[in-house]
Parts: C-alpha cells; structure tokens; sequence
C-alpha cells in the first residue's frame, strides 16, 4: 500500500475538528432540552428545593453518560479531535459532574428536611434507610468523589498510569449504581413511556459507545491483524525501533502522526500498556515505533524478541494530515517527538519545511532519515542545537527560519516546555490558530 497523501482541507470546507465539536455540543444541548422537557411534563413538587434537586440530578445523569462517550475512543470522534482534548473535556466535564451531583443530595436533602422538620444529616440518613435506590446513590456519589480527586494533577502526577487507570475503573461501577437509582425513584424516568425509551436509549448508546470502542474495536482488530515483533533496531544508546507485522495491515486504518497504546506480550510486560507515535508512515506491511528510554516500560523495548505476540490499541490522535488547511507546511519537532514527525514528513505533500530542535547532534535520532526524506521531497530541513536558553526557537529566530510562516500549517511535537514556549512564540507571530496542529498524549481511564 502506497502512503497515503493528504490535500489541504480548501479554504471553504468546514474543517473535520469543528464538524465534530460542534456536534458534540448539538447532541448535549439536545439531550440538555428533551430532560429539561419530560422534567416539566412529569411536574414539579411543591418544595422548590427540591424541584432543583431533582434538576440537577437529571443533569448530572445526562453528564455521566457523556462522560462515557468521550471517553469510549471512537475513531470516528478520536481522528477529528484526537485523544489528548476529549480527555481535557472528560476532566472537566468530570467536574461539571461532581458539582451537579453535589446539588441534588443538598437540595433535595435540605428540601425534604424543610418539608419534614428533620435536620438534614437524619433526613439524609432516613432516605438512606427508607427509600430504594437512595443507599446505592450514596455509594456512587462517594466512589466519584474519590475518582474526582485522584484526577486532579497533583494526584494524578503521583500515581502510576496503572494505578490510576485501576481507580478510574470504579467509575463504571458508579454508573451501574446510579442508573438502578434513577430507575428506582426517578420521577421524570418512570413519568411516560416516552421518557422511560429516552433514558434507556442515552444509557445503552453511552455504555455501548464504550463496550464498541474500548473492548470490541481493539479485541477485534488485534485477532484481525495478528501483530508480532518482527525486528528491534537501536537507533542510539537510549533509543530503540520496533518493527511490527501482521496480517492484512493495508487494512489497518492508521496514519502518519497517529498513536497506539502497545502492549507486548510477555510474562513481565503483558500488563503495561504504552502509548508510541509511529515512526514511519504505515506502509501497509509493517508498523514502526521509536522510542528513548525514559522509563520501564520504553527500557524494556530493547529486550524484545522477534516474534513477540503484540496487542495494540489503535490508532489514535488527530495529530495529521487530515487536518491540514494550507498547501505548505512547517514541522517542528523537540527530541524524541521528532517520531510522528518524520512519519508526517513521508506522507504529506507540498513544500515543507522541518526544524528539529535538539540539546546537541548526537541527540538527533533519526536525523540521518529526515535528511534522506527532505532530499526526496524537495524540503527544507533545520537542525537546531544548544541548551533550552536561550531559546533558539523565539519569534525573532523562528521568522528568519520560516519567513512566511503565518502561510503554512504547523505541525509541533516535543516535550512540554519546549511546545508550550513554541506555541507562545507561534501567537506571537500570528500564526492563525487553525492552522497549528499538535497533540499530547493524555490518557483517560
């Protein structure tokens, strides 16, 4: 299979990441109005507290199941908006979330006690003890906050992805729980036919969404393709290519920039699952991932033999050609993420120009190969060396590298210090927004 070359979006398309935004919020703003409808039609209590109560749990309802949806990694969504912003919006939306669901155990708590004369903590208490449902409510609001704060980054930078992932799991759990509450005493829920079919249907497209993208999807194209390790090539010191065949990969609809979450399948790595850039544009009969040795899991890769079973989440990002607005482009890679870098070099046409942003010339990993690729393309190609300051990279220096930059895509990729003071020097020189691509890999559980 030839690699695929990717024209720049025209000037007048809708581009495929607004498209997908803009249904995204379409779809909750509707599902926002059909709640907010069979809430009025099954009528309100005579204790406003409560009748604000029973809207915030409808809308905490609503959010969860859109929680699972971001989180469900469906091509479709993944490649228009890619990983790293559905987990943003999941993290917030989370907190939308939990602040709802604090509202409705408040106000419907203190509405009732209102109603009831009780203080609130006996009120709450004999909810507990009398209503149906209301106990297993208790149970999912308490595993989501836990959830809640061990997805703050404070926390989140102290626990290991694995560990992290595993608690992330209880939110399911939290959904099974709160959904047999709303049926047990959700007014709105049981008010007609038509509102029992609607609640139905956004759990199901919501749990089905996940079950598709997180189990099926993967399970089936893994048994489809059949990856094994065909070749481990060092490319320096602390620095390694993965080489991966299977079974019809001319199939596999992955492109230049995208990710996987590989899983090697051997007694002492079968359980660790880490996300790598392709390397090299798939070219239908073999994948390749390079990666420096920052940690357990990369270390390891050089130890890999030939022939070892991979199982592959992917591919993920919307880190490509794809997404390209104008005719020439500007690619910017910091060390190690000059990976999806060279991959997009080899795939996308029009003039390009490339600055790998490096400590010193040794550090250039695959250099040797983005020279090759810039010849053959006709593609300018700027190795920038020297320590983080001064930075080499500042408006004034990235303008005499690239003089009409604010005319092309830029496509950046590198450690975060070195893409956030890229993206600073990018406003700077008024690079329109649409027109700068780049990803972080920004897992959610």
């Amino acid at each position: 299979m030839t690699t695929v070359q990717s024209p720049p979006v025209p000037p007048t398309a809708i581009r495929p990441k607004v498209v997908a935004r803009t249904g995204l919020y379409a779809v909750l703003a509707a599902n926002a109005a059909v709640v907010t409808l069979f809430a009025v039609q099954a009528g309100f209590a005579s204790n406003a507290l409560v009748v604000i109560g029973r809207f915030a749990g409808l809308y905490s309802a609503l959010l969860m199941a859109f929680q699972l949806l971001l989180v469900a990694r469906l091509p479709w969504l993944d490649r228009r908006i890619g990983m790293d912003r559905l987990t943003n919006w999941h993290r917030w939306t989370g907190f939308s979330l939990l602040w709802t669901l604090v509202g409705h155990v408040v106000f419907i708590t203190f509405g009732y006690a209102e109603s009831s004369s009780m203080n609130p903590v006996s009120q709450l208490v004999d909810l507990a003890e009398t209503v149906e449902g209301v106990l297993r409510a208790a149970v999912a609001m308490v595993l989501i906050l836990v959830i809640g704060c061990v997805s703050g980054r404070w926390a989140r930078r102290r626990l290991a992805y694995e560990t992290w992932h595993f608690i992330h799991l209880y939110t399911y759990v939290a959904v099974v729980l709160a959904f047999t509450h709303q049926v047990a005493v959700g007014t709105t829920f049981t008010a007609s036919s038509a509102a029992t079919a609607y609640w139905y249907a956004v759990w199901g497209v919501a749990l089905g969404s996940v079950l598709l993208g997180r189990v099926v999807l993967p399970l089936w194209r893994n048994q489809r393709h059949q990856l094994r390790v065909e070749a481990v090539v060092p490319e320096a010191d602390n620095v390694v290519s993965v080489y991966i065949t299977g079974r019809h990969l001319d199939r596999l609809p992955a492109r230049a920039g995208q990710f996987f979450l590989w899983r090697f399948l051997t007694k002492d790595r079968w359980w660790q699952a880490n996300p790598f850039s392709l390397s090299a544009a798939p070219d239908g009969t073999r994948l390749r991932l390079t990666a420096k040795a920052a940690g357990d899991g990369s270390a390891g890769l050089r130890h890999l033999e030939p022939g070892t079973r991979v199982f592959a989440e992917g591919p993920y990002g919307a880190f490509t050609a794809m997404h390209r607005t104008r005719p020439e482009a500007l690619l910017i890679a910091g060390g190690v993420g000059v990976t999806p870098i060279r991959a997009l070099l080899e795939e996308i046409d029009g003039h390009a120009v490339v600055i790998y942003r490096v400590a010193g010339e040794r550090d250039a990993v695959l250099y040797d190969e983005l020279h090759e690729l810039a010849l053959a393309k006709g593609a300018e190609l700027h190795l920038v060396t020297g320590p983080p300051v001064p930075d080499r990279l500042a408006p004034r220096e990235l303008a005499a590298l690239v003089p009409d930059i604010a005319e092309r895509d830029v496509f950046l990729c590198g450690p975060p210090p070195m893409m956030n003071a890229v993206l600073g020097t990018l406003r700077e020189l008024d690079v329109p927004k649409p027109q700068i691509h780049f990803e972080r890999f920004s897992l959610a559980g």
